[in-house]
């Protein structure tokens, strides 16, 4: 009987410790790579926390009134009149020049979902293996560049870093799903930030999706963005929070990816104006096969005259970067304002959804398509306001912060230098 007892008292202990393990991963589903510890010199550097709120509009704080935010302003670095996102002003290509520091063309992640001729394969956000594939991705995103230093890095979620890249993969993340706990987010950012200085990570990053899916579904100026707003306002002021609890040189760095615009008229569908039948086309990227079915292609086009500009790719406007990466198509065609272009019709069993809000446009044309920046911390120089700049200067200045060795980039240095502390104001400076 006691042999029983103790059979069903240990089965019963097991079953409890598997019912903790599984409700662990439930929530917190966490894939650890053992890179080693920190390198000493590393466990002596400052911390980074790079928090994105998608779809979160610059002037959304004032508009909305996000306390939470416009404190953090107030106390460190803010850009009041946006900063600008890469062209096209689209999620995954600008999260991803954030944490590269370059443009999308060099990078390689041109769109959300586009065609590599070269590869003949087609890259989409909604496809997981791709998004998995370190091999769509070129560039050297912070955590691939820290982990290279002996710097231990972690990612709740952000495009890339699912991926092997560079050869690297961040020492903690996760695989994207955004049923995940908003709080639980949160508590999981600072575990990691408890952990033993030798498996801290010194870069982290974190992600929410709220204010996005509220400007597609609902417009830029709807209550229903108001109430993300206020909602994802609220988690950074419990991340401040449990941050400053920690007592630790962590500086908190809240951006987004692009801003948010009331859409205006139906699709506009190219194969209206041209066939377009016999070749790739992902969106409103185009990928004729041949030079002459360009030149067709595009004079076609350019004769519409129908709410769209059209360009060969070498002549796209150089200030959008857009004009040399064979992933971009050729011919390119962009919006002249908030309408949504695609090539084709989707088929008939499928719903013909048009958003209410959207973006992707010319950033310097369309301010609206324009992010907030916000930084505060033992880094930052408090009540510094800068003017726009393109998202690919983030990428140096997170490098300046945490001392890591930088490869060339896009971004410079020098356009965010004034936030920084004097002490690494003027190291930036030599």
């Amino acid at each position: 009987m006691k042999s029983i007892l103790r059979r069903a008292v240990f089965t019963g202990f097991l079953t409890l410790l598997c019912c903790i393990w599984l409700r662990a991963q439930e929530i917190t589903p966490v894939i650890a790579v053992d890179h080693g510890p920190n390198a000493a010199e590393q466990q002596q550097k400052h911390y980074v926390v790079m928090v994105s709120l998608d779809g979160f509009r610059y002037d959304y704080p004032k508009k909305y009134g996000a306390k939470h935010l416009l404190a953090l302003g107030a106390m460190g670095a803010s850009a009041p009149d946006g900063m600008i996102p890469s062209y096209p002003s689209l999620t995954f290509p600008n999260h991803y020049s954030i944490v590269t520091g370059l443009y999308p063309e060099h990078h390689g992640i041109v769109a959300n979902s586009f065609y590599d001729p070269d590869r003949k394969q087609t890259y989409s956000m909604r496809d997981a293996k791709a998004v998995t594939d370190g091999s769509w991705y070129g560039g050297m995103p912070l955590w691939s560049l820290a982990e290279k230093q002996g710097m231990r890095s972690a990612c709740f979620f952000w495009p890339g870093s699912e991926a092997e890249i560079a050869g690297e993969r961040p020492s903690y993340y996760l695989h994207f799903d955004n049923k995940v706990d908003d709080n639980k987010r949160i508590d999981q950012v600072v575990a990691w930030l408890k952990l033993p200085a030798e498996q801290r990570p010194h870069f982290i990053t974190l992600y929410y999706s709220d204010v996005d899916h509220a400007g597609h579904e609902h417009g830029p100026n709807s209550p229903q963005v108001a109430e993300a707003v206020a909602h994802v306002d609220e988690l950074i002021g419990r991340l401040e929070k449990e941050l400053d609890g920690l007592h630790m040189p962590i500086d908190l760095i809240v951006l987004a990816d692009h801003g948010m615009e009331r859409v205006q008229g139906d699709w506009i569908t190219l194969d209206k104006y041209v066939p377009l039948g016999n070749f790739p086309t992902v969106g409103s990227l185009l990928y004729p096969p041949t030079e002459a079915d360009a030149v067709r292609i595009y004079k076609k086009l350019r004769a519409a005259d129908a709410g769209f500009l059209v360009y060969r790719r070498a002549q796209v406007p150089a200030e959008l970067h857009y004009n040399s990466n064979p992933r971009e198509g050729d011919p390119v065609v962009l919006a002249k304002g908030p309408t949504i272009i695609r090539a084709n019709p989707p088929p008939a069993d499928r719903p013909d959804f048009l958003p209410i809000g959207e973006h992707g446009y010319n950033p310097y044309e369309m301010t609206s398509m324009r992010a907030i920046f916000f930084a505060e911390g033992p880094d930052i120089r408090p009540r510094s306001i800068v003017k726009p700049f393109e998202n690919i200067n983030v990428f140096p200045l997170v490098v300046r912060i945490l001392g890591l060795e930088s490869p060339k980039v896009d971004g410079s240095l020098n356009v965010l230098s004034g936030i920084l502390n004097p002490s690494l104001s003027d190291e930036a400076q030599r």
